[in-house]
């Protein structure tokens, strides 16, 4: 049997695909890729990072579909925070359970993901 591997993080998007990319490859420190549209986009497929971010515009979120959200590490948390705040995300809380530390935010869209501290 073949090795699986991990290959792309696809989000469902109700706005514009090229935009919501463009918020977390400049979180990350990605780029967009080249022929990215209001229907679809990637970021990090070109430079050949794992995994590919995709986004994927879509007319109604599917009934039952699981959401996907992103959990981020870093060694500066509020630094992150702020960071992500600045390109357009918003705070929703900050949580220290389990032996881990994180922030739950919304990007422009709304779709939560997490920063943790690593």
């Amino acid at each position: 049997m073949s090795e699986i591997k991990l290959a792309h993080v696809t989000v469902d998007c109700s706005g514009n695909a090229a935009e919501l990319a463009g918020f977390y490859a400049q979180l990350l420190g990605r780029e967009v890729d080249p022929g990215a549209s209001p229907y679809f986009a990637t970021a990090g497929r070109t430079a050949g990072l794992r995994p590919v971010l995709m986004f994927i515009q879509v007319p109604d979120r599917t009934p039952g579909k699981n959401s996907v959200h992103l959990d981020l590490h870093t060694e500066d948390l509020p630094a992150a925070v702020e960071k992500a705040t600045g390109l357009g995300a918003k705070h929703v809380g900050d949580f220290d359970e389990y032996g881990a530390t994180w922030t739950t935010m919304q990007d422009p869209e709304g779709n939560l993901f997490d920063i943790g501290k690593s």
